[in-house]
């Protein structure tokens, strides 16, 4: 970065809002992506030439506007929770942080419109103060922002109910372009699949209105099985019983639970376990499910605890991954999907071939209204070859993979890939946002541009 680039962008934001010390760059150009032992020695030494904060949407549009002068890369970044280098700039550049776009915009019946910087814990814990709640929202809700979950994430804590990103759960979102004179996009309805889960790659999305529900009074559960097919057995048919209003069901197979080192002394050494939210009064059709499947009821936390001790949920979906680092760096995680039938037999399978090397994890969901079980299995790390024989061997025998140690879309990713390649060849005609994470060709015109 050049002293002329740093005064221009100094004159344009000031100097608190452009950060240039190592520490911060360093900090500041990272998120979670040390999850994956591919990713963290390709990533390690990746850093910004300089952090802009601005604190409006038309400060955003003068730094994207700047850029495509300058031709500078600019990669957005939340709170930086991600874990697969979605905010890390892989050619320099500028590092675009949101965190002060954290205005609660409209609040209404049914929805809520948040600048992208808003972090989804303030955000759950105003809703419920007025009796509303989040629909979904990932494990690290209470650092990650509303934009950072839109764009980087899929599906979290809610799910079980209301689904994914892409089953209605984003309503509307304003994106603004990387062009001479930046538009301001208001997108949604199908057009709304060019941008979640899109990385920032082709369009800065700043302003979001997503749905919200009633607030329930969530009990939490942790029920306890000798063997992992037993656990698997009683949160499918928990997550099929629509008499039971429920925001997490999550079994996992020991010794993962031996991680969760909080929680522990209310744990049964040796069992796997399946942690649970669910309203209220559903105790009974638990214990009911529970005894069918040769299980118990362990450990509750009543409502009026909610939010006021450790959650349960804290210990699932990518949490759980991160609980299992901190006793044994050398693990490490896959995200895939079962079959929402067979599952039983793809589990077995992958057990008899793997044994303790693959420990499972799910998380029960729906996905296009369909209840099936998304896997986070811990696994053993010994090489790259054989973490890829291990994905291998999942695709061999019908489990779906979305690899959690790839930055590039188009293999770890989800969401419409034709629909944002034509965003990114119409709202970010120099290739500037995020480069490297969306395989886009440049086309003819922005070539001769550059």
């Amino acid at each position: 970065m050049t002293v002329d680039w740093i005064k221009e962008m100094t004159d344009l934001v000031g100097e608190e809002k452009l950060l240039l010390g190592d520490e911060r760059l360093e900090k500041l150009s990272k998120d979670y992506y040390w999850y994956s032992p591919v990713l963290e020695p390709l990533l390690r030494d990746k850093r910004a030439d300089g952090i802009v904060v601005p604190e409006s949407e038309e400060q955003v549009a003068q730094v994207l506007a700047f850029a495509y002068r300058h031709q500078v890369p600019v990669t957005t970044r939340g709170a930086g929770t991600g874990n697969y280098g979605q905010a890390v700039p892989l050619e320099g550049g500028i590092v675009l942080d949101l965190s002060k776009l954290d205005q609660v915009l409209e609040v209404t019946e049914g929805h809520v419109r948040v600048q992208a910087g808003v972090r989804l814990g303030a955000l759950e814990k105003m809703l419920r103060e007025q009796g509303q709640e989040l629909r979904i929202y990932p494990s690290t809700f209470m650092k990650a922002t509303v934009g950072g979950f839109v764009c980087g994430g899929s599906g979290g804590i809610g799910s079980i109910t209301w689904g994914n990103l892409w089953d209605g759960n984003v309503l509307e979102i304003v994106v603004l372009t990387l062009e001479e004179t930046p538009r301001r996009l208001v997108v949604s309805g199908s057009d709304l699949l060019a941008y979640i889960h899109n990385y920032g790659t082709n369009g800065i999305v700043t302003e979001l209105t997503v749905p919200v529900t009633t607030k329930t009074e969530w009990r939490q559960t942790v029920a306890q099985f000798d063997d992992f097919e037993s656990a698997h057995r009683f949160a499918h048919a928990v997550a099929l019983d629509d008499s039971i209003r429920k925001r997490l069901v999550s079994p996992i197979e020991w010794p993962i639970p031996s991680f969760f080192k909080p929680i522990l002394k209310h744990l049964e050494p040796g069992n796997s376990v399946c942690l649970l939210e669910t309203e209220e009064g559903t105790g009974e059709a638990l214990a009911a499910h529970a005894a069918e499947a040769g299980g118990r009821i362990g450990y509750v936390i009543s409502p009026d605890q909610y939010r006021r001790t450790i959650g349960l949920s804290d210990f699932t979906w990518n949490h759980t991954t991160l609980w299992a680092l901190k006793t044994d760096p050398s693990l490490t995680y896959l995200q895939s999907g079962f079959h929402p039938v067979d599952f039983p037999g793809q589990i077995a399978k992958i057990k008899a071939r793997f044994g303790d090397e693959v420990l499972m994890h799910l998380e029960f969901i729906r996905s296009g209204g369909t209840v099936v079980p998304a896997g986070l299995p811990v696994v053993r790390y010994q090489s790259h070859e054989r973490l890829y024989e291990i994905i291998d061997f999942f695709l061999s025998i019908g489990v779906s993979i979305n690899d959690p140690h790839t930055w590039k879309l188009e293999m770890g990713g989800r969401g419409q890939l034709e629909a944002m390649l034509a965003a990114k060849r119409s709202n970010d005609p120099r290739s500037l946002l995020n480069p490297g994470k969306l395989q886009a060709p440049a086309p003819e015109v922005a070539r001769g541009d550059k």
